[in-house]
């Protein structure tokens, strides 16, 4: 098994080589988010999952909720998605040698908010579990704890579905989780 949750035979890939998946944000009322850290893996990340062939975007987010946190549709409340589909390649080493080749992810990202008590996130819901903990973290940490390939994507997805948890106003992006390319201590201009 590798770093992506479902086998590329089991779920739709398009014919540019991207994997349809579900993006879950789960958000508090103060504006926390939950954060996921998958099981062998010292990474944290949002739960997420392939869309299965015959199956619409919102009914893999409520499968994949159930799946992945243990939570039913009436714990939780749709805040909103992203407009577009949001891509990510998969570096070489992870990507899988299966027909139809999948170089990456595309997704749709959903915005919940959950209205059951945090009791309710169970990890042991779906079967085998794919997170081995959780937490709740400020709205842009998420930057800084999800794997390298995957951040400029969380970036979009944050910065797009911001004014559904914050109508007011997101809090500020730290500046060193607005993305671009930091020169190494010591290169030349």
């Amino acid at each position: 098994m590798g770093i992506e949750d479902n086998a590329a035979s089991e779920t739709v890939i398009d014919a540019e080589g991207f994997r349809a998946n579900v993006g879950i944000i789960i958000s508090r009322a103060d504006g926390r988010l939950l954060l996921a850290r998958r099981v062998g893996h010292p990474g944290w990340q949002f739960p997420q999952g392939g869309v299965m062939p015959g199956e619409e975007p919102e009914q893999a987010l409520y499968r994949e909720l159930h799946e992945e946190v243990g939570l039913e549709p009436g714990q939780v409340r749709l805040l909103g998605k992203t407009r577009d589909w949001l891509r990510y390649r998969l570096p070489l080493r992870y990507q899988r040698r299966t027909t139809p080749l999948c170089i990456g992810q595309k997704q749709l990202w959903f915005m919940l908010r959950l209205e059951a008590a945090d009791s309710a996130v169970r990890l042991d819901a779906g079967g085998t579990p794919e997170f081995d903990s959780w937490r709740w973290v400020d709205y842009w940490e998420p930057l800084a704890e999800v794997i390298f390939f995957k951040r400029p994507v969380y970036r979009q997805a944050l910065t797009e579905l911001a004014p559904l948890v914050f109508p007011r106003g997101a809090p500020r992006m730290p500046a060193e989780r607005r993305g671009g390319r930091r020169r190494r201590r010591g290169a030349r201009r």
